[in-house]
């Protein structure tokens, strides 16, 4: 049964968008190393190891265009994929628990907001949550500066087939509760599993509409 704010067909077109070629453009170092913003863009936020990298693989079908690193909060680039020469997906640093020199994770994720302040084609931030732990308070520090940036936020809960099903379902209604005063943030949460594939028809939908392509 199609999502009730899908139908059936906007699930199969966004489908058929993601079943395009996807590669990998660029990793940047600096703001002045961006691609042109010729092309909509939405990316991907969230701690290390929350399962960026995973979910962006299952959005395209791929297992290993987005690289994963064994070692939590070693991304230090905005990565950059273009998706059938319509749109790129971004993978932007993860904050927390990253194992290298506080000035180190600064650096990296301070290029992160700095694309988030002046990214004139970024049509919308997912950030991403992990179903098990829900939202924490480096979590709640980055809402506050994506509302400071005033950029249009979804919540995607990441792993969610870790926990039952109610206590996903759960989740979703407390997290919306908990963003529902929040300037910036679309309403909407959405629970996901790269491993199996839940919520993925559900999310292509949402960039596909966001992204007007």
């Amino acid at each position: 049964m199609a999502d009730p704010l899908f139908t059936d067909e906007q699930l199969e077109e966004a489908r058929v968008l993601f079943a395009q070629q996807a590669t990998f453009m660029m990793g940047a170092v600096k703001m002045d190393g961006l691609p042109a913003a010729d092309w909509p863009e939405v990316c991907f936020a969230g701690r290390s190891n929350v399962g960026k990298s995973s979910l962006i693989n299952g959005l395209v079908g791929h297992k290993k265009l987005a690289r994963a690193s064994n070692e939590p909060g070693r991304t230090r680039e905005i990565n950059f994929f273009l998706l059938g020469e319509k749109l790129r997906l971004v993978d932007l640093p993860g904050y927390g628990f990253a194992r290298v020199s506080r000035s180190t994770a600064n650096k990296f994720q301070d290029l992160g907001r700095q694309y988030l302040r002046g990214r004139p084609n970024l049509k919308r931030v997912y950030l991403l949550i992990d179903a098990r732990h829900g939202l924490k308070d480096v979590d709640k520090e980055a809402l506050d500066a994506l509302d400071l940036s005033a950029v249009s936020y979804q919540i995607v809960l990441t792993k969610a087939d870790k926990i039952k099903p109610a206590e996903a379902a759960a989740l979703v209604d407390k997290t919306q509760g908990q963003i529902a005063k929040r300037p910036a943030a679309f309403p909407r949460v959405l629970a996901t599993s790269a491993e199996k594939g839940t919520g993925l028809p559900e999310l292509r939908a949402e960039i596909k509409t966001v992204c007007e392509v």
